[in-house]
């Protein structure tokens, strides 16, 4: 045998080796597999492809609805009560999103450049993350009261009116998303922290070295560094802010707030499901919101994009 025949034949056995080696970690990995796959497909699968059958039929909670095709997709591109719903639940993800970004970066930074009592502060900005959803809101309902409440308390002390913070269609909007806030903000300040504990210290030792302040090293140091993390706080906060329903749901007793003006899409599409028993509708109403829901994600993905790489061209 020639040494460049031997040469080839130990090639071969080597990658038969290291095919049979992947082989059998593939093989030991399957078993942590196999639970993974299995709840995936029992409760988001088969439920969302379940869904999306029941959006083509006439299903109801009282019984089996027949195929009807397109026909509740075009009904619900047709429901003005839908578009409403869908224009409070936007309104509501542009009033909460900013607050919530920009909070969560001045607490992160509160706490980062080394305030008194930092524990406190973690735990103070943090904590009502950890509340329940019912337990915020019948504080805050209670705090909003236009009788007894406890801001409007204050409001009359320093020689205002009352405001009526649930009962106002002017003013019902701000009220949640001031519950909001309160409520989520210590999530992003978490991650605001965490991103900020990860920025290397030569970086503002070198600014310091050129001569930058605490501002300019704010501005041409920190900022830029956690633009990622702005980018990734941003985007979950919107699709967070997007399926808003408990905080409105609770505050409100199930109804839609003063004169129908904060009742959201997914309130909407609950209250056509489970009240009026049209499975069916809801289930389309779902996935025409579905559908927005990732073209308002990809949309801003790609203007944050947009924005990064003319930054970075500058």
């Amino acid at each position: 045998m020639s040494s460049s025949a031997a040469a080839q034949r130990r090639d071969a056995d080597r990658r038969d080796a290291a095919t049979g080696q992947a082989v059998r970690r593939l093989g030991s990995g399957l078993p942590f597999l196999v639970p993974f796959v299995v709840v995936a497909l029992l409760f988001l699968v088969i439920p969302v492809l379940y869904g999306l059958w029941l959006s083509f039929t006439e299903q109801s909670l009282m019984g089996r609805g027949g195929f009807v095709g397109l026909d509740n997709y075009v009904e619900a591109l047709g429901d003005e009560t839908m578009w409403a719903t869908l224009g409070h639940t936007i309104l509501f993800t542009v009033m909460s999103t900013v607050p919530l970004v920009l909070l969560a970066l001045v607490m992160a930074l509160l706490v980062y450049v080394g305030i008194p009592g930092q524990w406190f502060w973690r735990l103070a900005f943090f904590a009502p993350y950890l509340l329940p959803v019912a337990v915020v809101v019948q504080v805050w309902t209670w705090l909003f009261n236009s009788d007894v409440g406890f801001v409007n308390y204050w409001i009359q002390q320093v020689g205002l009116d009352k405001v009526g913070w649930l009962t106002d269609v002017d003013v019902a909007m701000w009220s949640i998303v001031i519950l909001t806030v309160w409520w989520t903000v210590g999530f992003n300040f978490l991650l605001y922290l965490s991103s900020l504990q990860a920025i290397p210290d030569l970086l503002y030792e070198a600014a310091e070295v050129d001569g930058a302040g605490f501002w300019r090293k704010i501005w041409s140091v920190t900022l830029p560094q956690l633009r990622g993390t702005t980018v990734l706080v941003a985007t979950l906060q919107v699709i967070a802010s997007l399926k808003i329903f408990d905080q409105m749901f609770i505050a409100f007793n199930g109804g839609s707030g003063p004169e129908g003006s904060t009742r959201p899409i997914l309130q909407y599409i609950y209250d056509t499901g489970f009240t009026n028993y049209r499975m069916g509708y809801a289930s389309a109403m779902s996935y025409i919101f579905f559908v927005v829901i990732i073209v308002i994600t990809v949309a801003f993905q790609l203007l944050t994009r947009a924005r990064k790489e003319s930054g970075n061209e500058r």
